[in-house]
């Protein structure tokens, strides 16, 4: 992946994607804060919406959080401990050895991984913490998974980008600096309606490009028997979280 293009999925319609995107556990900060107790400065790259760097804001004490697409940073959710800046995370822009943690949430399979895995050496100080979690397709109940697959596997299987497979492994082969750890079993939930779901699959990046390609909204195609499968209940929804972590140095 060495030399790729910066590949902006997301910038379309930044307010919901930040609006129907699900929380990451306590449970991840706990585990984080077990190995980098008292983080003077973290770093999290392609922040998005910025949850993420808004949660480290809780116990960290200072958050730059940076984005290689304005819109995202733009519409990013505001913290008085959390900077926002446009930047790519293969150049940060930050100093040497100025981090004690740096994390990447659901954007690792979009960087160039080599100069990534430099850029978080130089930045990173010795003992620092690298944390980069992923999540792939989520659950509700069988029918409902149908459903939700019956688009993802479906409709869209032309349209996700190449990377996506890199999601889907959990980033197993994904080569990163520093000595392993092992954060534990971990996942992201969510109490939805069904409109919280739709609007979720639409900020998919598949559901944008099939859309951008054909003119049609290919949610709105499986929103019929969703709603049907759904009701007028709130649900329990589950992302098995994959996390891969390291120390440096």
């Amino acid at each position: 992946m060495s030399g790729q293009a910066f590949k902006d999925h997301f910038s379309e319609r930044s307010d919901n994607y930040a609006r129907y995107r699900p929380q990451y556990p306590a449970e991840l900060f706990a585990a984080i804060r077990t190995h980098c107790p008292e983080p003077e400065l973290a770093l999290d790259c392609a922040t998005g919406n910025g949850q993420l760097a808004v949660d480290l804001a809780a116990f960290c004490k200072r958050v730059i959080a940076t984005d290689a697409s304005a819109e995202q940073i733009a519409a990013a959710a505001q913290h008085p401990r959390v900077r926002y800046r446009v930047a790519t995370a293969e150049e940060t822009g930050l100093s040497d050895k100025s981090v004690d943690l740096l994390t990447v949430g659901q954007a690792l399979h979009w960087f160039d991984h080599e100069r990534f895995g430099h850029e978080a050496r130089r930045v990173i100080r010795e003992g620092g913490l690298l944390v980069c979690a992923s999540y792939a397709v989520c659950s509700v109940t069988k029918e409902i998974d149908r459903i939700v697959d019956s688009l993802y596997t479906g409709l869209l299987d032309p349209y996700w980008p190449p990377e996506r497979v890199m999601v889907e492994q959990g980033y197993a082969g994904i080569e990163l600096p520093g000595s392993p750890l092992d954060l534990g079993t971990l996942a992201m939930r969510a109490d939805w309606g069904v409109e919280e779901m739709l609007g979720y699959l639409r900020t998919w990046s598949a559901t944008k490009r099939y859309r951008k390609d054909r003119g049609v909204d290919p949610v709105g195609m499986i929103a019929e028997q969703l709603v049907e499968a759904w009701g007028d209940e709130t649900r329990s929804v589950t992302w098995p979280l994959a996390v891969r972590a390291s120390r440096l140095g």
